[in-house]
């Protein structure tokens, strides 16, 4: 059998880990999530703020896509977040061989020169909404409804990291969106993969975090979703 796929995928979310923890993105400590939960962990998308950081985040989106196999025809960045990660993606994709269209949206409605509250490309065939985590899954619930509306279809999910953690009930927000939808919900690393590089890394300032990441995870956690 031949294993070469499954390694690169796993050498590149173990890459995404690292490169979060060297922009001090993904950093340890006591934190308090929006659902009131003492975290070990926090991850901050907004960290990755200048160019370089920006960049090599959008090929790591951009190779878990096409690592995926998933079809779609464009991109949809969801304010305000998804807006810099959907442009970023798309250049990085272009510069891989895969050159695709993108969108946005306003958070209100412009009522002058092209208006409405999509910008960039008009919504059609099948889109690939890209954010960086899954909360509350408000985005994703605004993002489908647009794409819906314009005729088009979603094709899946991609996010930075998931948390798998419970929501309000037994599952995380990332497997209510895949359970609402019924589209895939891509990753570029998970708790999984973090745990799992505490265990490898050899280094004693960060394997000092694991025992309280995977005390979290077992009072907190849900299994990975396999879509």
């Amino acid at each position: 059998m031949w294993f070469g796929p499954i390694l690169s995928q796993l050498s590149l979310r173990q890459d995404f880990i690292r490169f979060c923890l060297d922009a001090r993105v993904l950093t340890f400590g006591e934190f308090r999530t929006k659902a009131g939960r003492p975290s070990p962990y926090f991850f901050n998308a907004g960290s990755f703020d200048h160019g370089t950081a920006l960049g090599e985040l959008a090929r790591f989106y951009a190779k878990t896509i096409l690592a995926s196999g998933l079809e779609f025809d464009m991109l949809f960045g969801p304010a305000y977040k998804g807006i810099t990660l959907a442009s970023a993606t798309s250049v990085a994709l272009a510069a891989l061989g895969r050159d695709v269209p993108f969108a946005y949206n306003r958070k209100e409605a412009k009522d002058h020169g092209e208006g409405g509250v999509i910008v960039g490309r008009r919504l059609a065939g099948r889109v690939l909404i890209i954010d960086d985590v899954i909360s509350a899954g408000t985005s994703v619930r605004e993002s489908v409804g647009f794409i819906r509306a314009a005729g088009a279809s979603v094709a899946g999910v991609v996010i930075a990291l998931d948390r798998m953690e419970r929501g309000v009930g037994e599952l995380s927000a990332v497997q209510e969106v895949n359970r609402d939808y019924s589209v895939p919900v891509l990753s570029i690393a998970s708790l999984t993969d973090l745990l799992g590089y505490l265990d490898d890394c050899g280094d004693p300032a960060l394997l000092q975090f694991r025992p309280a990441v995977a005390a979290y995870r077992s009072a907190y956690g849900v299994a990975e979703v396999v879509s």
